[in-house]
């Protein structure tokens, strides 16, 4: 048994760089008796790096509901569980909000451990407002939806930020040249990796920086708000 108190702990972990590992989170991480995880290959190199060995347990988008129970019959047994993601703070855009609902249900504590998001290290690096933002995840992977939910953050007046799969982020940029073709986009890259990489511009600046280009990795897409005459 851990001398931590029993709860579910959301622990942040690094989006690329293990050196972002903080001190709270390794002691998170090292005191914890159970981990659950997206990735439990992924999650070993942190482990590995902090030469630990600890019980995993897989917690992911499609076993989320299930295993949120058995996270909390855990904690309810007297166990702490660490929370983590493939990269970055759990429950946002990977899962952790079910199993924070049935901790609440069930009266059992919720300790955050804050840390690295790719979200906001785009965001402050990106040039564009930072003083009122909306993040949009993942836009719909195709058809009317996405270039209706496209249009629809064009016309905020908060700077937009979304996620965006290389394969599709050529497609992204030309969407929104073909609406607004002067409106500043970056793009976020491989974030805190040996590659980072901001591209900034307006979308048909983008767009042609971008033609010959095949990206890899994981992407940050930050959208200028609609300038009000």
């Amino acid at each position: 048994m851990s001398e931590l108190s029993p709860g579910i702990y959301l622990v942040s972990t690094p989006i690329g760089n293990l050196g972002d590992l903080s001190e709270r989170q390794i002691e998170i991480l090292s005191e914890c008796d159970l981990i659950a995880c997206e990735d439990t290959r992924r999650s070993k190199k942190i482990l590995v790096k902090l030469k630990l060995k600890k019980n995993l347990i897989s917690y992911y988008e499609h076993n989320e509901l299930r295993r949120s129970l058995t996270l909390i019959d855990h904690v309810l047994n007297g166990k702490s569980v660490a929370v983590v993601s493939d990269a970055g703070t759990p429950g946002i855009s990977d899962p952790a909000y079910r199993v924070v609902l049935e901790a609440i249900k069930n009266n059992v504590p919720i300790i955050p451990i804050p840390g690295p998001c790719s979200i906001i290290a785009a965001l402050v690096a990106s040039g564009l407002p930072t003083d009122s933002f909306i993040f949009e995840g993942f836009l719909p992977q195709k058809g009317e939806k996405r270039r209706e939910r496209i249009q629809t953050l064009l016309n905020e007046n908060r700077t937009v930020v979304v996620f965006e799969s290389p394969f599709r982020i050529h497609k992204l940029v030309d969407q929104i040249v073909l609406l607004d073709s002067e409106r500043k986009i970056v793009i976020a890259r491989e974030l805190t990796k040996v590659y980072e990489e901001f591209i900034r511009g307006t979308s048909l600046e983008v767009s042609q920086l971008l033609s010959n280009r095949k990206l890899k990795g994981e992407i940050v897409v930050i959208i200028d708000r609609k300038k009000i005459n």
